[in-house]
């Protein structure tokens, strides 16, 4: 399935959009971590849980939950807030 990548992770894909297989959206995340190492532990937190300043969407639709079964031919957006001051 095709996963848009934002611009704060892009230094781990080097793309703003890569392939990816899993039955549920912890899969998918955990296979692009195997592929880009690091990648998951800015979008997943010690307690398994998605980081407040990350959105993940599953066809348009907000996922909060890994456990949230995806399709082969699901479209995954994850979106990562910026702060600064």
């Amino acid at each position: 399935m095709r996963v848009s990548i934002p611009t704060p992770l892009r230094s781990y894909t080097q793309a703003s959009e890569v392939e990816a297989t899993g039955a549920t959206v912890g899969e998918l995340l955990t296979e692009l971590d195997r592929r880009y190492p690091g990648i998951r532990f800015r979008m997943i937190d010690e307690q398994d849980a998605v980081r407040p300043h990350v959105r993940i969407f599953v066809n348009r639709e907000s996922v909060a939950r890994l456990e949230r079964a995806l399709a082969p031919g699901d479209e995954v957006q994850i979106l990562q807030a910026l702060s600064g001051g």
